[in-house]
């Protein structure tokens, strides 16, 4: 066994690293009582079978607000109803595992998976030091696009409205619905799977404190939505935040940026001859994967891993994924957006960082460079083969 274990492939040593991270970060905040926001989700299972308003403060059990979904109660149950301890080890390990399953299900090579990866592990550490569930956001969306290329409708809508009814961001999955063969069986299933999961947390909570806890949902995302819109927080690391932290202007509006980021995403879509090619529907995944971050007022570190997967899918699919532009993006990527706001830089670099969302930058570059492609370049003739894919899990 332990013969077996020194061999272990290059790729599996990387998988067995987010394994490591996630224990590494579970033992650190859970021995030293500082896992604040996996209390938050815990217990917001708890109040959901009280009938506990989700959505108000509880400064004796946590401090900060629950601003998730009343389907992520549901979610959360099986880790809740564990002690604390083995719950949250369960939490961050599931983290890991559906990232690592998201990315290993992409039709490349064990050396372009490998890769992605490693650029990713450091987001991956950032989610999974605050307890976020952001690397299983970012698995629903791929896993959501790879469904679907596979003809299994019934899974990638499953995968969208139960990310959405928990955390909004997936619902972007919805623009896989152009790469559908079966659109009818794609709006058949996610019918079926709003109406289910809408009404499944009633089965914690009894269906009248369900209707309410929708209603308070709603209330609170947009008083956070307003809250966001800060020239200092942490949160508003996006696009719309970088212009108003460099104009210090916190009145700069989200719609004029989300309507050019709509229309920019949009008119790729209308390429119908370029859906052949397998390289651009991926290429649309990583937009995807960047926009819904870079165009988020709740966008803030932990985020990010959503962001920087799309980024490095894309990197590392390229022919030539190390040319000069980026080898500078993947920097970019590692020390500004991925050890910027940590201790790897002294605390006035981390503040001016935050002042400006310094952190969004790489991403930010690298969506308008993605965009550019899908709406200019021709992908005829880049095949599979041409980013170096596996072909045993070619997706038809």
């Amino acid at each position: 066994m332990a013969k077996k274990f020194l061999f272990l492939t290059g790729h599996q040593w990387v998988c067995l690293l987010y394994i490591a991270v996630a224990v590494f970060c579970w033992q650190l905040k859970y021995f030293r009582h500082i896992d604040n926001n996996y209390l938050i989700f815990r217990d917001s299972y708890y109040h959901m079978k009280a009938n506990v308003n989700l959505y108000l403060f509880y400064p004796k059990e946590y401090y900060d607000v629950y601003i998730y979904g009343p389907a992520f109660t549901l979610f959360i149950a099986p880790f809740a109803i564990l002690p604390e301890g083995p719950g949250f080890l369960l939490w961050e390990l599931a983290n890991a595992a559906a990232f690592l399953a998201a990315i290993n299900l992409l039709p490349f090579t064990n050396r372009i998976k490998t890769l992605i990866l490693l650029f990713c592990v450091i987001e991956f550490a950032n989610s999974s030091h605050y307890m976020q569930f952001n690397p299983i956001i970012a698995a629903l969306i791929i896993l959501s696009f790879l469904m679907v290329k596979k003809g299994k409708e019934e899974y990638a809508t499953l995968f969208i409205v139960f990310g959405a009814l928990m955390k909004i961001y997936p619902i972007v999955g919805l623009a896989f619905f152009v790469f559908s063969k079966n659109k009818l069986k794609f709006i058949s299933w996610s019918a079926v799977w709003l109406v289910i999961i809408l009404c499944l947390p009633a089965i914690i909570s009894g269906p009248s404190f369900l209707v309410q806890s929708y209603h308070d949902w709603f209330a609170a995302l947009t008083i956070k939505n307003v809250n966001n819109q800060s020239l200092t927080t942490g949160q508003d690391m996006c696009i719309m935040g970088v212009v108003r932290r460099l104009a210090q202007n916190s009145t700069v509006p989200n719609w004029p940026f989300l309507i050019w980021g709509a229309i920019l995403f949009a008119i790729p879509l209308l390429r119908f001859k370029q859906y052949a090619s397998f390289k651009f529907t991926i290429q649309i995944l990583c937009s995807v994967l960047l926009m819904v971050v870079i165009f988020s007022t709740a966008s803030e570190h932990p985020t990010f891993i959503i962001a920087v997967a799309g980024a490095v899918i894309y990197i590392m699919m390229q022919k030539r994924p190390f040319t000069p532009f980026h080898i500078f993006i993947l920097v970019l990527l590692l020390i500004i957006t991925g050890l910027g706001p940590t201790d790897a830089f002294p605390r006035p670099a981390r503040v001016l960082m935050q002042n400006y969302a310094v952190k969004a930058w790489p991403c930010i570059i690298i969506w308008f460079k993605i965009a550019f492609e899908l709406i200019f370049k021709d992908f005829a003739g880049e095949g599979i083969t041409d980013i170096q894919a596996d072909r045993s899990t070619l997706l038809v």
